[in-house]
């Protein structure tokens, strides 16, 4: 029994070792457990041969990402840069192609062209030309014109000297027509006219209500007027009527003085009538102001020059526009003149000009208007009587209000006042009547 004691002994029963197991359960500490390796649902382990070869996903770092889209935005550079410099290789032999073409064409043109008119079409390389100084001519067209666009009547270029059709002016209208029209609106309006309400009545009738209202002319049953003249003294509002026109109409404006329809060479005066005319029916609906017509617009007579033979074919042209075989359309026309008894009897009938507005000098109740008007941004004294003027018995147009009140404040100015007093109008006054009536020495005319 002594010698199986220690193999049969429990080694728990012993003391040495119950001391020893509780010093254990001091020392030992309460560590959590290891959280798990992957939230979620277990991923499957890849067997076999696929597994081993299988790279990790890497995610690049921010820095790497912004270096990579440089890289890229580099690399599209370049392959731009190299599009372009094989593009500009490959067009650069057809451009000096093109450049030595257009030099012999140049050479073929001759410098300078002349500018000349397409009279007829023989065939397709000839045809017959004419320019405003010299005969018609049969020449050739070149092969390097357009002829698809070539018609009678139209504006070519010829050579200087054998007078072939070398080129085709693409905008046929005149440089003077063009000047013509008003692009941008006069500042009048109608409030600035003083008085003229039945003026203002009948040319609104007459100009603006056929352009806006044309409905109005077809339920009634009568043809709206073609046109209309406004005559009268001078200084009483003509010019000042149209720009209100032209200030409150949508319609193409187109402002001419006579003298400008006067041309140097035979057959130029009718001729720009002509395209005065044509670009305000291409420009439809509009309106055409001829102011001072008078001086193409007087009464025939045996002329013995030809520049008064000139001016007569002039106006038979603008007679035939006004009222000839083609219709006007929406081209409404108005006159001014300050002599109508020298006008063209032709000129002022019904059908051409339906409608003659007189403009009288200004009565007691427009003068105070006009007044008004000129002196509503002046700063005045208060000694300023404006009716003593108003009543005067002097004839004052509507220019002549108005120079005395510009007189008037150019005196307050040069004696460095800021407002304008009664005696200052009375010098005015004074002085635009002595330059009216006796500011012309007597015999300069004689």
């Amino acid at each position: 029994m002594g010698q199986g004691t220690p193999g049969g002994l429990n080694r728990q029963g012993l003391p040495g070792d119950r001391k020893q197991d509780g010093n254990d359960k001091k020392d030992k500490k309460f560590e959590p457990a290891a959280p798990p390796a992957r939230v979620g649902r277990k991923q499957r382990k890849q067997k076999g041969p696929e597994a081993a070869a299988r790279l990790p996903v890497v995610t690049p770092h921010t820095k790497c990402k912004l270096r990579l889209l440089k890289l890229e935005r580099v690399k599209d550079y370049l392959l731009m840069e190299e599009e372009f410099v094989a593009n500009q290789e490959r067009l650069k032999p057809q451009e000096e192609k093109a450049e030595e073409d257009r030099s012999k064409v140049d050479d073929l043109r001759g410098s300078p062209m002349s500018v000349g008119n397409l009279e007829e079409l023989i065939d397709e390389n000839h045809a017959i030309v004419s320019s405003s100084v010299g005969p018609e001519y049969y020449v050739g067209i070149l092969s390097f014109v357009d002829k698809d666009q070539l018609e009678p009547g139209c504006a070519i270029l010829m050579h200087n000297k054998v007078l072939s059709v070398v080129g085709l002016l693409q905008d046929e209208v005149d440089p003077m027509v063009s000047v013509m029209k008003v692009e941008k609106a006069p500042l009048e309006s109608y409030a600035d006219i003083g008085g003229l309400d039945a003026q203002i009545q009948e040319i609104k009738e007459a100009v603006e209500l056929p352009l806006t209202h044309p409905e109005l002319y077809e339920d009634i049953g009568i043809k709206p007027p073609k046109g209309v003249i406004l005559y009268g003294e001078p200084g009483t509002g003509k010019t000042l009527l149209a720009k209100a026109v032209a200030n409150s109409t949508s319609a193409t404006f187109l402002r001419v003085v006579g003298s400008e329809l006067i041309q140097k060479y035979l057959g130029d005066g009718p001729k720009l009538v002509r395209e005065l005319f044509r670009v305000a029916d291409d420009l439809s609906p509009s309106i055409v102001f001829i102011d001072e017509i008078d001086a193409v617009g007087t009464k025939r007579y045996d002329a013995h020059s030809g520049g008064e033979r000139e001016i007569q074919r002039t106006m038979l042209e603008l007679l035939n526009q006004l009222d000839g075989f083609d219709s006007r359309g929406d081209v409404k026309v108005i006159l001014a003149t300050n002599r109508i008894e020298s006008l063209d009897p032709a000129l002022l009938r019904p059908g051409r000009i339906d409608r003659k507005i007189e403009f009288p000098l200004p009565d007691i109740k427009t003068r105070r208007r006009i007044f008004q008007i000129h002196t509503s941004r002046m700063t005045l004294a208060d000694d300023v009587n404006l009716e003593e003027f108003v009543m005067t018995k002097d004839e004052f147009s509507g220019a002549d209000i108005k120079a005395i009140c510009t007189e008037a404040g150019l005196l307050a100015l040069r004696e460095r006042r800021m407002k304008v007093t009664h005696a200052d109008f009375k010098k005015a006054k004074d002085k635009v009547m002595f330059k009216k009536k006796e500011g012309v020495p007597e015999g300069l005319y004689m």
